[in-house]
């Protein structure tokens, strides 16, 4: 999922009733939800290396206590600055022995097993919804390399981002309305509504998981071609649970169709939706073969490479070759991501992490 469904699903985490155990718990959770993806940085070395390790140890079952004690570590010792802080504060003020403490002043206990076991909970939550969409993890990294997708919700979803969003504005809202009749506090707001959101994000995915299936099941019941069919998939569309992109691989090509579960249609055109194999030419077979290839490759469960000849590949500078010289783009796609935003047709141009290789006189030369 993108950051602000990450960072609104730790705040509604945070709120479930962890912040009553300690303080900073739902600043905890916030931080520890989105702390996976710091692996980005990997992109400083290349977008070879951040393909590569993207969504690896961050993101892994093993990672998630490191990247909890690491968030946990830099909570912790923002609370003991604060509460240094807080004491200079209150020492300025000469109060008597005795004297009540302001509220703003008062002493806040930070219990280190609670704020530990919200942060966990958090980086965990991270993994979980990256499954749930069709990019996919690595849970078992390193022992196992193998990506999962659970492909049930779009890398944004605006269903979610409401649901987190309401969670956080209307106890706000409450709040104000209490305190100008004089309500009295009863401590952190927003418990019922966390719970109501993430409860809420459940049963969408439910919902979903249980579409996902039954579009599945369509592709089975209702062949759209003749020839034998290697595997399928359903990749989603955001906010309709019930619209998914199929995806059909035969021995010769790849078909792709539109599902709408709740007609029970699915709408494909053979002249316009049929990707034919192509040709592993000598280019395309050295392309696989260098580092960019291997990973896409790795990642890639509907990677599809095709020679596309002496095609510049915007924003990358063709080789600047001497006459007589050769030189071809491998282009890498993944059809997952081949389909377009919101139920239109993808524009021109590659599609979404679309990948290049320029193989010069038979060796790569850049990508």
């Amino acid at each position: 999922m993108e950051p602000v469904t990450h960072f609104l699903a730790g705040a509604c985490i945070g709120r479930t009733g962890l912040n009553r155990k300690t303080v900073l718990a739902t600043l905890a959770a916030v931080l520890a939800a989105e702390a996976a993806d710091l692996d980005v940085f990997w992109g400083f070395a290349g977008p070879v290396e951040e393909l590569k390790h993207h969504r690896g140890f961050t993101h892994a079952l093993i990672g998630a206590p490191v990247v909890a004690a690491v968030v946990t570590g830099a909570v912790w010792g923002f609370h003991i600055w604060r509460e240094r802080r807080r004491a200079r504060k209150l020492a300025k003020l000469n109060t008597e022995p005795g004297a009540p403490i302001p509220p703003k002043l008062a002493p806040r206990k930070l219990h280190l097993g609670w704020l530990y076991l919200t942060t966990l909970i958090a980086a965990l939550s991270h993994i979980l919804l990256d499954w749930t969409n069709n990019y996919g993890v690595r849970p078992f990294f390193p022992f196992n390399p193998k990506w999962y997708a659970g492909s049930l919700v779009f890398i944004v979803e605006p269903v979610l981002l409401v649901l987190f969003a309401a969670a956080l504005i209307f106890p706000a809202i409450f709040g104000l309305t209490d305190r100008e009749i004089g309500a009295r506090s009863k401590g952190p707001r927003g418990q019922i509504w966390a719970i109501f959101a993430l409860t809420g994000m459940v049963l969408l995915w439910i919902l979903r998981a249980t579409t996902h299936a039954e579009a599945l099941a369509m592709l089975k019941a209702q062949p759209i071609t003749a020839q034998p069919v290697i595997r399928v998939a359903a990749e989603p569309y955001p906010i309709n649970p019930f619209r998914w992109h199929a995806i059909i691989e035969t021995p010769r090509f790849y078909q792709t169709a539109e599902i709408d579960t709740r007609t029970d249609r699915i709408d494909t055109d053979p002249e316009q939706d049929v990707i034919y194999k192509p040709t592993d030419t000598p280019a395309v077979e050295t392309a696989k073969r260098t580092e960019l290839g291997r990973v896409y490759l790795d990642w890639g469960r509907w990677a599809v490479v095709r020679d596309i000849g002496q095609y510049p590949v915007p924003g990358v500078a063709p080789p600047d070759l001497p006459p007589g010289r050769t030189w071809t783009t491998v282009e890498f796609t993944d059809l997952r991501f081949g389909y377009g935003f919101g139920g239109f047709r993808s524009a021109s141009g590659p599609p979404p992490l679309s990948a290049f290789v320029y193989i010069v006189d038979g060796h790569e030369d850049a990508g």
